[in-house]
């Protein structure tokens, strides 16, 4: 068994037929499909292609219900509510954004609020998906706890995602994103799948110790970008998209990585702005700053990297890989 090379659409097409077959209807496989094979090729391996071994787990057990259809409703002007319904995220996604563009649209500003969710994948691509229509998106979400209050030992807060996308003149979106944990816990299971140590500093082992081990370090706790001021981040991300519409704590979420145990039933929640609204030239206004930075020698542009590899992705396709086909044989 060895890895192999592919082009997108075949990896799109590997990673359906692989859900198809873990009991997930052919439409949300399609959409969870798409997902990972966006983040494996704008490189972000810890949400792309590796995602489908807990994700397989899950809808063989029916921790993620591989058929649910996701309800949408307007509890108010400004609001868009979507019930997961204990599916993958995307579905729950893809509606909740086509109704909140509208929203915006018509209100100048409006939030979506997901509740009985899962793992969403690369945030910077849903914002990414409103500034192509003219929006400036903030979006939040909770992960299954990973990283302990500062000064504490219990984790309480998962890795707890936040990015940002606006729209550019003649160019494309702008995307920040980021998780509150010195970096992504997907690339520390991708790691360990790979069964490659990790660096120190990433992760602490279930004793409290900096560890290098990859498995240790799922078992223990992430370590929070910025010391206090990350597990401060980590509590206002918490509240919003949990705590706000009616989701699951990060420390009453399961796993997304096995199909044991309930639902994880995490939150998202985006806010979208629509800047015609305010009247203030936006577009021409971030020209002038982004210029302002780019003349500087040595700097670059948040999302730079991944749009590179997103083109190198178009050109020569993405790897999967023999420890993956392992893994899923294995489930």
């Amino acid at each position: 068994m060895e890895d192999r090379q592919v082009s997108l659409a075949e990896a799109r097409d590997f990673a359906r037929e692989t859900l198809v077959g873990f009991n997930t209807s052919q439409d949300n496989a399609r959409m969870v499909a798409d997902a990972v094979v966006a983040a494996e090729a704008d490189g972000l391996k810890g949400h792309g292609l590796s995602r489908l071994q807990g994700y397989s787990a899950q809808a063989k057990t029916g921790k993620a219900d591989g058929h649910a259809v996701p309800v949408l409703s307007r509890p108010a002007p400004g609001a868009v509510a979507v019930d997961g319904k204990g599916g993958f995220a995307y579905p729950a996604l893809k509606i909740g954004l086509e109704a909140l563009v509208d929203v915006t649209k018509s209100q100048g500003i409006a939030m979506l609020g997901i509740h009985h969710s899962n793992h969403c994948g690369v945030a910077g691509h849903h914002v990414e998906i409103l500034a192509e229509q003219g929006l400036v998106a903030l979006m939040f979400a909770n992960a299954p706890a990973s990283i302990a209050p500062w000064g504490g030992n219990r984790a309480i807060y998962g890795t707890n995602p936040i990015a940002f996308a606006s729209p550019q003149r003649d160019r494309v979106p702008l995307v920040v994103d980021l998780s509150v944990s010195k970096v992504a816990r997907g690339n520390i299971m991708a790691a360990a799948q790979r069964g490659e140590d990790i660096p120190e500093g990433w992760a602490l082992d279930p004793e409290g110790n900096p560890t290098t081990d990859a498995k240790a370090g799922l078992a223990g706790t992430m370590l929070p970008m910025g010391d206090a001021k990350g597990t401060a981040l980590a509590l206002m991300v918490e509240i919003l998209c949990a705590t706000l519409v009616g989701a699951n704590h990060s420390y009453e979420a399961t796993s997304f990585f096995d199909g044991e145990g309930a639902r994880p039933g995490t939150g998202q929640l985006i806010l979208a702005i629509n800047p015609a609204a305010f009247g203030t030239n936006y577009l021409d206004r971030l020209t002038e700053l982004v210029l302002s930075i780019e003349e500087q020698d040595g700097t670059r542009l948040p999302g730079d990297r991944r749009l590179a590899n997103r083109k190198k992705a178009e050109l020569e396709g993405v790897t999967i890989t023999a420890a993956l086909t392992k893994a899923l044989a294995a489930i």
